[in-house]
């Protein structure tokens, strides 16, 4: 197989309520041509990251790692639909590029893979339903008081369903 993408061990933060944490933790896995990359990610905005790379490209080390370490400020635009997430330098990349139908994937060390961009959607829809899925089976969350926090989280659901359901 040239692509997948895996989402394991999914989970809240310790030590916090699982209805006030509205970022999900897990184990994240990548194999891009014959290479495995693995990473204890915040898979909820690498699964906004993945879902944008649908219909985006997305260049390596430009914006956000597709399997960052974490994402502890969600900024929504002015309209509400489209979010900024901000976290640290930690984490795994790679670069999406499309052509046609087709996406090209590039590793820091230059390793290219290319993927039919309906299969290539067909493991990110899985990823995101994955992460999707156990938001559902949990407590419901408790939105935050603070206008920005609350208008972000908001807005990452919004982007997320828009991009989901393209």
């Amino acid at each position: 197989m040239s692509f997948s993408i895996e989402a394991t061990d999914l989970h809240w933060l310790e030590g916090i309520d699982e209805r006030e944490d509205l970022c999900l933790h897990g184990h994240a896995v990548a194999y891009i041509g014959g290479r495995r990359l693995e990473y204890d990610a915040t898979v909820s905005a690498s699964a906004l990251y993945l879902l944008k790379t649908l219909t985006e490209n997305h260049v390596i080390h430009t914006d956000n790692q597709l399997f960052p370490c974490c994402g502890f400020s969600i900024f929504a635009n002015e309209t509400l639909d489209n979010v900024i997430i901000c976290g640290c330098n930690n984490g795994i990349d790679w670069s999406v590029f499309h052509d046609r139908d087709k996406v090209i994937l590039v590793l820091e060390d230059g390793i290219r893979e290319e993927i039919s961009l309906e299969e290539y959607k067909r493991f990110v829809f899985a990823f995101a339903d994955k992460v999707e899925a156990f938001y559902k089976s949990c407590a419901p969350k408790i939105l935050p008081n603070d206008k920005i926090d609350r208008d972000g989280y908001l807005a990452f659901w919004t982007e997320w369903h828009r991009r989901r359901n393209q």
